[in-house]
């Protein structure tokens, strides 16, 4: 299988025959335009990173012709193990060796480690896989770009649909503690207010616990109407097993998962997961154009992508149009075409990158099916809303992005 072969390899060479010559006198560094995706390769997060990652930065290459501007692309990807000491050493090993562009980027303190090496070493970092919204706010630099979702705009769907529409007005929340669970209760908590709703209260988790237990049962006691999960990964998963082992849906409180990739929803199973909310940038089965390019992720990966590898692949291509466009793979004018070239293709519509790094595109809200529902192998959602992108994302007007001009 193509995962075990990718697995196996510390370097990809993307190679096209059929291409055609670009200008001699475009300017690449190095001859070869060199991109590193730095994930989660083997913990709690690899299965919503990891070799889905790679395989999508590897299928825009290829996409794309393997060359840019006469030049080779070149892709390389490590695992970060979780530590943002070690995304940052491997970050600043990769841009003196010659790097051009980090992507992935799962594991929100990962990020915010890495964009900071970005900055130091002027180059590009391309963040898919966290969602602080931290990286557009007090974190943002002008050299990186939070591309397919984010706390923020995670908050916004969830809560205002579960509050709007469902009247569920009492929150209590498990919070995984770590910037992303951070950032994420925070986000929640200001949308909750602002809708008129009430925080009963909080609990956080190491981020690498197994048994949620005692979290759970903190959670059972108070009564809110809507218990919170503010984590990822293998985390997010067991903690609602669990949940459901203790009854916590079957004695009235609604389990909200403030991020559900579309693979937490195959290793619950709809039994678990079904009714579920969950906001989300990206469904395979949305449109002809989602399903078309995901049958093409599952051939290789041997299940649906979620929204971190499309947006893998949509700003993996957008980076490489930004360098045949600029003629060259210089920081500061790949930047400049990425943030003044709108985004349309199969992951956005409209999309655009504003000045504090954020792409801003469409959300969606979208509920969990139940086993009846489903029809056929990853049917596992209904649309229930739309959330245009002037909304999904924290406006510019409450940024506090150095780069934001007020």
């Amino acid at each position: 299988m193509f995962k075990k072969k990718l697995l196996a390899s510390v370097s990809i060479l993307a190679m096209s025959s059929a291409l055609i010559s670009q200008p001699a006198t475009a300017q690449i560094s190095n001859d070869k335009v060199r991109i590193g995706v730095l994930t989660d390769m083997s913990g709690q997060f690899s299965h919503e990173s990891g070799a889905g990652s790679v395989t999508a930065v590897r299928m825009a290459i290829d996409d794309f012709g393997g060359k840019v501007n006469g030049k080779p692309i070149e892709l390389i990807y490590a695992d970060h193990q979780n530590k943002p000491d070690i995304g940052a050493t491997k970050a600043r090993e990769w841009y003196d060796s010659g790097i051009d562009m980090i992507a992935g980027l799962i594991n929100s303190g990962v990020a915010l480690s890495v964009t900071n090496v970005a900055k130091e070493k002027n180059k590009i970092a391309i963040i898919n896989g966290s969602g602080s919204s931290r990286l557009t706010n007090e974190g943002c630099t002008p050299v990186s770009i939070h591309y397919a979702y984010d706390t923020y705009a995670l908050a916004t769907g969830t809560t205002k649909y579960l509050i709007k529409e469902k009247k569920l007005d009492t929150w209590y929340f498990l919070t995984a503690d770590y910037a992303f669970g951070h950032a994420l209760e925070a986000d929640a908590t200001t949308n909750i207010k602002a809708l008129g709703g009430t925080v009963i209260g909080s609990t956080r988790y190491p981020m690498d616990t197994n048994d949620h237990s005692s979290f759970l049962l903190k959670a059972q006691a108070s009564k809110a109407q809507v218990v919170a999960l503010a984590g990822s990964g293998q985390g997010f998963i067991n903690a609602v097993r669990s949940a459901q082992e203790f009854g916590i849906p079957k004695g009235g409180q609604t389990i909200a998962g403030l991020l559900v990739w579309d693979t937490d929803v195959d290793a619950l199973g709809l039994q678990k997961a079904q009714g579920m909310i969950m906001t989300s940038g990206f469904y395979w089965d949305r449109t002809p154009e989602t399903r078309a390019w995901s049958k093409r992720f599952k051939e290789l990966m041997g299940r649906m992508p979620h929204m971190g590898d499309a947006g893998d692949y949509s700003s993996t291509m957008q980076y490489l149009k930004a360098i045949k466009a600029a003629g060259t793979d210089e920081t500061g004018a790949v930047m400049a075409k990425l943030k003044s070239t709108p985004i349309n293709d199969f992951f956005a519509t409209n999309g655009r990158i504003r000045e504090d790094g954020r792409m801003v595109h469409d959300m969606y809200v979208y509920q969990v099916k139940t086993p009846a529902e489903s029809k056929y192998p990853w049917d596992y959602l209904t649309l229930k809303e739309t959330i245009p992108a002037a909304q999904a994302y924290r406006p510019l007007s409450e940024s506090s992005c150095y780069l934001v001009k007020k």
